[in-house]
This record gives C-alpha cells, structure tokens and sequence, in this order.
C-alpha cells in the first residue's frame, strides 16, 4: 500500500492509541485527501490537541463504536482492537461476499481492507534494514540495546514500536541505508502480511490469553494463536532475511527459509541483574554480528547499557536494603525470572487484577526465596494467595494491603541488612492502578521519600 491507495478514501481509525494518532498527523503533514472517522469505545476522547483543525475528522464512538465498519474502504486497526471485534468479522464477511449489508446495490463489489499503521510503516519504510523483536518478555529490554549498540557503532537508527514510539513519528526522517528497530507485540503482529529482515524472538510463555487492559480488550484464545500471531515476525522472509531464536525454543520453529540463528547466554560484562539478561545479551549481540558491527563496540555498548525502567530496576538502598521496581513483570513467568535474580532474602510485593494465570510454579519459588510476601489488593490476589499457602508458607508472612504507601512502609519495616525489596507482581495493575507505569512509579516514589531514620514499628 503506497500513500496514493488512500487518496479520496474513507478511512475508519480502529482505536484512538498512540500508533493511530501519530498515523492520522503523517497523513495530514502529506495532504493526503481522505475522509477520516475515528472509532472508539470511549466516548469522550478528544482530538483537539493534535491539530486537526484543517481536517475534517467524524467520530463514531461508544456504544455505536464497532457498527457498519463495512462502510469505510480502509481499517487501521489499533493493537489494542481484537481481529475477532464482531464489526471487523462482519466486514470481513461482507467483502468476501463482494458485497455491503443494507445498501447492496451502491456498495457491490466494494471490499474493505484491513490494516494497522505498523503494516502501513514497513510498506512505506525508506529502508529494509528493519530489525524487529519479541517475545513474551524483554521485548524493550532487546530493542533498547541493539539499537544502543547500532549507536554506538556510529549507525543512523531509530528506535519504535511497542515500546511507545510510533514509527510514524521519525518516518520523515529515514534514509535508505538508515536502520531501524522495532518491538513488535503479538498483536500488531497478528494479522502481518510482511516480516522484518532481521526477526528476533527471546522466549515465549502464556501471556495474553485473557483480557486484562479495559482500553485494549485484545487477547488470543490459546497458545497456539498466540505462537501463530508471534510466528509472523519470520514467516514472510525470504532467503535473505535472519531469524534470531532462543535455543530453547528453536523447536517450534518446523520449516523457515531465512537463516536461523539460535542464541543462549551471554558473559559480557553488563550491568543488568539476572540470568534472563544474559539471553537478552546474547540476542542483542547476535543481531549486532549479522549488521557488521564490531565486537569491541559491542562490548563497550554492553557495558554501558543501564536497563529500562521498571524491569528490574534499582531503585534504591537504605540501611543495606536494596529496592527493585520490576513493575513490568505481570506475569508468573517475568516474575519467576526476577526472583532468580537475586540470592539474598526477598520481601515480595505481588498480586493485583486477573489475567486468569497459572500461579503454581510461581507459588514454589516465593516459598522458596521469600521471606516476607506484600500482597496487593485486587481481583487475582485470593486465588494467588491461596496457590502460596498450598506450598507450606506461613500465613504469617502474608499481608494484603490496599495502598502503595502501606506496602512500602510494611515492607522497610519487614526488612533487614542484606535483603532485597523487589516489586514484581505477576499480575496486571488495573484496579489499584491505571497501569504497571503508574504502580512502578508510585514504588519508586514511595521508597524515595523514605527517611534514613531507624524504622517504626508499626507492623508485628
């Protein structure tokens, strides 16, 4: 799709999210003529701040949101919006029957395409020295370091995608030979047509298998649709292209005609905690190997790379008690590997709203490296809590809380020399908080206002 195909269109924006957003200013800043309608469930979105003024926008928002999408000749489908949204199933219907419901006779043979501003973005990328990762977890972790390495190595780079860059921000700016690294989620990957020339995937585990975010309802009904939507990130290369995998998940991987490139643990020195980083590490080093890139500057971006905010982060150390904002893990899984990231003693702050996880294995290793467990109220914790007491662990080192600022105050006064106060929930955040940004600041927050003072005894 080039930007004439949508000249004197009617164009249905699926979703008023950041991609959405920074789609609908390319297409104003290139004076494309276009009918624009804004989709949304929210009925009170507003626009005002980007400028539309010289566009005639129409809206079509709350209960009315998803109704008679056959209409529009273009789809661009937010991340957040469900594929199986019963007004794309019946759109899609209606253009494999080349025809409209209601007015059949002026809509005949008319079909409706579906996409998304990130297929939109690789169709009109400048160059195809596109990188994209994912993966369950460390998506961001991966993208920020190889696109530090391409820096450092003195590469023209950009950095997108999932990890809250719209491409369309900095497509103005790309050059031919310019490189450019993507994080791709499994739902901006779902329905992808075209793949990445180089495509990395860290790991894959039960993630997104039920509804979690009240804005963005999408999800996959099993791990097979969940694989199937990751699979895409390779499965349109072509001989020349690279997929870079885990070992431990090469299997999954039956037939690929691009090369294959399986990665395991990294020793750089690096100031990242954990054994999961160390996968990170090597993924990141592989793709900085296929670019060119030498392996004393990858070394050196190594090293210098200080993480993301909110995986693992430190935070803090007061009175020889180290603080970790890990508010990103929201699932068993991310926060089993936070946890076997550290040997000293754990005061654990976890739980939270409902994403319908298996918490058993989860329940072991808090037994195992816990010695005090911080649970924050919310719709997951019950049930997560009464996994952790089938292990044995003693009801007495079990406390619900309903604020942040009580769950950091329990947890300095739980707390002694040479432990680690690690937030890492394994559940979404909705409920208590508008997301796990919010919750890791509020951590962060509350642990930087503590005092030096000796502790109060408020908690027995």
């Amino acid at each position: 799709m080039n930007l004439k195909d949508l000249q004197n269109k009617k164009i249905g924006i699926l979703g008023w999210g950041i991609e959405n957003q920074a789609l609908v200013d390319f297409l104003i800043k290139k004076k494309v003529r276009c009918e624009i309608t804004i989709c949304d469930a929210r009925e009170n979105i507003s626009v005002e701040a980007h400028n539309y003024a010289s566009l005639q926008i129409n809206y079509q928002l709350g209960k009315n949101f998803n109704k008679n999408l056959y209409k529009f000749d273009i789809l661009f489908r937010s991340p957040g919006w469900p594929i199986f949204c019963p007004g794309i199933v019946e759109t899609r219907h209606a253009s494999s029957q080349n025809t409209r419901r209601g007015d059949a006779s002026s809509l005949r043979g008319h079909k409706t395409v579906l996409s998304s501003p990130m297929k939109l973005f690789f169709d009109l990328c400048p160059t195809k020295n596109i990188i994209g990762v994912t993966g369950t977890k460390g998506k961001g972790t991966i993208s920020s370091l190889i696109f530090k390495i391409l820096k450092t190595a003195g590469k023209r780079a950009y950095l997108g995608g999932n990890i809250g860059v719209a491409p369309f921000a900095f497509l103005n700016k790309i050059k031919k030979n310019d490189w450019v690294v993507l994080e791709l989620s499994s739902f901006q990957l779902e329905d992808f047509n075209v793949s990445p020339h180089i495509a990395v995937i860290i790991n894959f585990s039960p993630e997104h298998l039920a509804p979690a975010d009240p804005n963005n309802p999408n999800y996959h009904k099993s791990m097979k649709d969940y694989w199937n939507a990751k699979s895409r990130i390779f499965m349109f290369q072509g001989s020349k292209g690279y997929l870079v995998i885990n070992s431990k998940i090469r299997s999954r991987v039956k037939s690929q005609v691009s090369k294959v490139i399986k990665f395991g643990k990294s020793e750089l020195p690096s100031s990242l905690p954990g054994e999961h980083n160390k996968e990170n590490i090597a993924a990141a080093v592989e793709v900085a190997k296929i670019v060119g890139i030498k392996k004393e500057i990858i070394a050196r971006a190594v090293k210098k790379f200080k993480g993301l905010e909110h995986r693992i982060e430190f935070v803090r150390e007061l009175k020889g008690v180290k603080y970790y904002d890990d508010s990103f893990a929201t699932t068993p899984d991310s926060a089993i590997t936070a946890l076997k990231s550290f040997s000293a003693p754990i005061i654990l702050l976890a739980g939270g709203a409902e994403k319908n996880s298996d918490f058993r294995e989860f329940a072991r290793e808090v037994k195992k490296r816990v010695k005090f467990l911080i649970l924050l109220d919310g719709k997951a914790t019950p049930r997560f809590k009464k996994e952790i007491l089938k292990t044995g662990y003693s009801l007495k080192n079990i406390k619900i809380v309903k604020s942040m600022k009580e769950a950091v105050s329990l947890a300095r006064a739980k707390s002694a020399s040479g432990d680690i106060v690690l937030l890492s929930t394994a559940c979404a955040s909705f409920g208590m908080f508008k997301n796990y940004k919010q919750r890791g600041g509020l951590f962060k927050n509350e642990v930087n206002t503590l005092k030096s003072t000796n502790k109060m005894q408020i908690y027995k």
